[in-house]
């Protein structure tokens, strides 16, 4: 397809692993400066990525974030703004994620020639027009039709809907924290709120603790992106028993298989301490800490208790224990690196389960872009509300602090709708 004065608009199934060679990217993590290609409407331009993110790190861990200008002078409010978060006891990456979306922010302000404290509700306009048409930082992995701008020799791959909306909820974040500190002299948030009268109307959407009864009136940002909603994608029987069999290392098997069956995100699996694991009762505990080396932590702020009732589950964890965990490791940590390298004795981070993960699937030619580690917790939650588990049981063993986290995995399956069209199909004969 093809629109007047504009490049050709390409539409890709599936995944992309490459990148134009013009692209150095410049917005992925880690303090690179350099050039990256612009991409406005098919049309590619050079300039330079003047907004860095800087990470402080103590004993590996990310403790502070500064976001600084072209000379390497730190921009005041947004340093303000993040060590805010830190104050609020936000996580390494969370921390991370918002000093990146701060970044296009920033960015923008420095092309329009702009200073925050002017940047006002037509101006977000402005910015969502700019983000709709930036290229993504790095090549993701996404499901469905990709939209890829530029000529044949130019591809460019640009940021997701999700990715935009974040973006832009991070921007009204900075906003409302700047009015409550009296650092921003609008009259209101330049990221306007307007009334959702929809909510009334729409029995899935999220409504105020006190549902109709609440005062509270429901609201949403005015400048926003439209996204599809994805049902999660359990993995297939027959993927799950090639992928667990394949599994050579004592360690790797109890990782994932506390994944698979007890639904532990990979962060609460790397986090387990010794001491979260009752053989006896066949149960873990999942504990929010902060402690990890690599700044591994657990997504819920709540403890829970997680009953593992599979066999081979807790006879997987046991075994690694006993014959594999290394013998000399004084970690509290169940999960480490093993063999004789520098790092023998770490507790194993997430980028390391990842890539695990990823080879193993590499292996057995089944990589695919929903194929993840967490796509593990997916196909056991699935499971457990095909086979007759309750809303709030569900809820409580996943850890979600809202329900409409676990609702998701309520909605008819791809199989049941399947089996209903299979019987209709027959009572019609």
């Amino acid at each position: 397809m093809t629109r007047p004065g504009v490049g050709p608009l390409v539409l890709r199934s599936g995944t992309s692993s490459g990148r134009a060679s013009s692209y150095l990217d410049t917005f992925g993590c880690g303090e690179q400066v350099g050039r990256r290609a612009f991409l406005v409407l098919g049309v590619w331009g050079v300039h330079d990525a003047a907004v860095r993110v800087i990470k402080h790190r103590d004993g590996g861990i990310v403790r502070r974030v500064e976001l600084v200008d072209e000379p390497g002078e730190p921009i005041g409010s947004a340093c303000r703004f993040l060590n805010h978060l830190v104050d609020r006891g936000f996580s390494p990456h969370t921390l991370c994620a918002y000093a990146y979306d701060l970044k296009y922010l920033f960015t923008f302000l420095r092309e329009e020639g702009m200073d925050w404290q002017e940047f006002r509700a037509p101006d977000a306009l402005r910015l969502l027009a700019f983000l709709r048409r930036t290229p993504s930082r790095r090549s993701a992995q996404r499901l469905g039709l990709t939209v890829v701008v530029g000529g044949a020799d130019t591809p460019g791959k640009l940021l997701a809907p999700s990715t935009v909306n974040r973006i832009l909820a991070a921007v009204a974040s900075f906003y409302d924290w700047a009015i409550v500190a009296e650092e921003y002299d609008g009259d209101a948030s330049p990221m306007q709120m307007r009334s959702d009268p929809a909510l009334a109307r729409v029995p899935d959407r999220r409504q105020p603790f006190m549902g109709r009864a609440s005062r509270q009136k429901p609201v949403r940002r005015t400048v926003t992106v439209k996204q599809p909603r994805r049902l999660p994608r359990p993995m297939d029987d027959s993927v799950l028993e090639d992928f667990i069999g394949s599994l050579k290392r004592l360690r790797d098997l109890a990782m994932f298989l506390l994944m698979l069956d007890g639904g532990l995100r990979p962060g609460e699996v790397l986090s387990l301490h010794l001491a979260d694991v009752s053989y006896g009762r066949r149960r873990v505990t999942v504990r929010k800490r902060d402690d990890h080396p690599h700044g591994v932590r657990g997504k819920s702020r709540t403890e829970r208790i997680v009953d593992l009732h599979e066999p081979r589950t807790l006879d997987a964890v046991s075994r690694y224990v006993m014959h594999e965990r290394p013998l000399d490791a004084d970690s509290p940590f169940v999960f480490l690196i093993g063999g004789n390298g520098a790092r023998r004795l770490e507790p194993l981070g997430y980028d390391a389960l990842v890539r695990l993960f990823s080879r193993r699937m590499d292996k057995l030619g089944l990589r695919a872009p929903e194929r993840t580690p967490h796509a593990l917790r997916h196909t056991h939650a699935t499971a457990m509300w095909e086979g007759g588990m309750r809303e709030l049981s569900l809820q409580k063993r996943l850890g979600h602090a809202s329900p409409e986290s676990t609702k998701v995995y309520t909605r008819v399956s791809d199989e049941a709708v399947l089996a209903d069209y299979t019987q209709a199909l027959e009572n019609n004969r």
